[in-house]
């Protein structure tokens, strides 16, 4: 058989559209965004150009509101052309929060990136936005909602090449807010390409690699352990979970730390390339998305990536724990006791509980770098997604100001996040006959029980935070607002927020 390939360099900017701030609406554009906003009785079409509102035929807004133009956000309506293709897309009232502009420009963008056939488009965005944080939303959104995931062994191709924002705001704090802006959104399609790519082609090694090629060329220092390193330094649950597979586990350190910087923040991301289950195999219906299951090291990944490219001024560590959840004759068993890192022995419940072993690897080596804050991402359970549904994350931490900072930035970057209480008698469960502690206990609430587990590794005095993104990070249903089908980069945005919020 031919050695399955590595994928190349994914995304870093070459899907993103060149992106522009201009006081009025350029002639040349394919597609010209309005706005629709206003109650549904009396909606009011916005941002419209004196040019087209010449050209027009009729009242523009009475065409619009007779083909189904609506404020309700994120609906779209092709209207006739004038010159360029116009889309009236519903921004909800007229009070507008980033979020309702970041979401009805995302599904203005797919409706856009769906007239596109070999050429890509010129987009125009006219909203009368003046608001620096609306005018990032604008970009971000369409951005975000023009991505699509190149089809293995193609080349990929922009479906919007770009994009023009109509707005007053200039200047420096015009510059500073399209560099905010492409900086995250190219983060988030880093991590949404991780995700995507086929598990025969993303393994611990060749995602080790891709960190690598996407921190080339910065201040980022990079370190990966492999197999070997992790068995001398004593890495027992990432060796544990990636025994049963042909490619060996990775352990991949990436640090930003810009001088001066008082705040530290490590980040911890769950990295399981592909979960079987184990010898706790999954049923076949449960797999099949299971390339997904590194979602949470996507994550952190992009967003150090985005922090550093931002320059913004906070100490950051992250940690990729990466591992291939395999059956095989070397694959760890249930009642098994694993040595972790720095001792702590666990006696193994579940082979499918694979996540928070490489997870808690990571937590306990993560403090020996004297973090501030911890924070971790992962793809952890099927219980929170019973919970919370598809498209809420579920955040469990060590008190309520930790929650506060947390949600606050999930609050600024727009994505969703929910507290859920780690209960005193779930740490109790957790006691084994064996070991210092087992890895899983009752089947109801196994979210906070999963929480409750990896807490045991961060000492006491240091704050941290659990982020299961297990329903949001992957979208196996069709497309909405700005978010595509399959992987989604939830967090990543998130966590360039905590960190923005952690500048001395």
């Amino acid at each position: 058989m031919p050695t399955p390939r590595t994928p190349s360099p994914l995304t870093r900017g070459a899907l993103l559209p060149t992106i522009e701030l201009v006081g009025q609406a350029p002639g040349d554009a394919d597609v010209l965004v309005l706005g629709v906003t206003g109650q549904a009785d009396s909606p009011a079409l916005v941002g419209v150009p004196a040019s087209i509102a010449k050209a027009a035929p009729g009242d523009l807004l009475e065409l619009a509101t007779d083909l189904g133009a609506r404020p309700k956000a994120g609906t779209v309506t092709q209207l006739p052309r004038v010159g360029s293709r116009l889309l009236a897309v519903g921004l909800g009232s007229d009070e507008l929060s980033p979020e309702q502009v970041r979401r009805s420009c995302g599904a203005a963008a797919r409706s856009a990136a769906a007239l596109a056939k070999e050429t890509p488009l010129h987009v125009a965005v006219s909203l009368e936005t003046a608001e620096s944080e609306l005018v990032r939303a604008v970009i971000e959104g369409i951005v975000l909602g023009g991505y699509e995931f190149a089809k293995v062994g193609t080349e990929a191709a922009a479906k919007i090449s770009r994009l023009s924002v109509v707005t007053s705001l200039g200047g420096a704090e015009a510059k500073q807010v399209v560099a905010d802006a492409q900086a995250v959104a190219q983060a988030v399609l880093v991590a949404r390409d991780w995700v995507n790519t086929p598990a025969n082609l993303l393994y611990p090694e060749s995602f080790a690699e891709e960190v690598r090629e996407l921190t080339k060329g910065t201040k980022l220092a990079v370190e990966v352990l492999d197999e070997k390193q992790l068995a001398k330094e004593g890495f027992g649950g990432i060796l544990a979970v990636g025994g049963g597979s042909q490619r060996p586990p990775r352990l991949v350190r990436v640090e930003h730390k810009p001088r001066g910087a008082k705040n530290h923040l490590v980040l911890v991301g769950k990295g399981i390339t592909f979960d079987t289950g184990g010898l706790n195999l999954k049923p076949a219906d449960g797999m099949y998305t299971m390339k997904c299951d590194m979602g949470g090291a996507a994550a952190v990944l992009a967003a150090t990536h985005a922090i550093a490219e931002l320059g913004l001024d906070v100490w950051v560590t992250c940690y990729a724990s990466m591992a291939e959840n395999m059956p095989s004759g070397a694959s760890y068993r249930p009642s098994d006791v694993i040595s972790m890192y720095g001792g702590t022995t666990v006696e193994n419940v579940n082979s499918d509980a694979e996540g928070r072993l490489v997870m808690a690897d990571a937590l306990a080596r993560s403090q020996a770098d004297k973090p501030d804050l911890v924070v971790d991402v992962a793809t952890l359970t099927g219980a929170c997604m019973v919970a919370l549904g598809n498209r809420m994350a579920g955040l469990m931490t060590s008190d309520d100001p930790t929650a506060d900072l947390v949600l606050d930035a999930a609050e600024t970057a727009g994505e969703e996040f929910w507290q859920l209480p780690i209960p005193e008698y779930l740490r109790e469960s957790l006691e084994s006959k064996v070991a210092d502690l087992k890895s899983g206990g009752p089947r109801l609430g196994g979210a906070l029980t999963a929480a409750a587990f990896l807490q045991h590794f961060v000492e006491e005095d240091v704050a941290w935070a659990h982020l299961d993104i297990a329903g949001p990070a992957f979208n196996d249903d069709e497309p909405h607002d700005y978010v595509p089908a399959g992987g989604t980069g939830h967090a990543v945005r998130t966590l360039v927020e905590l960190a923005r919020s952690l500048q001395a």
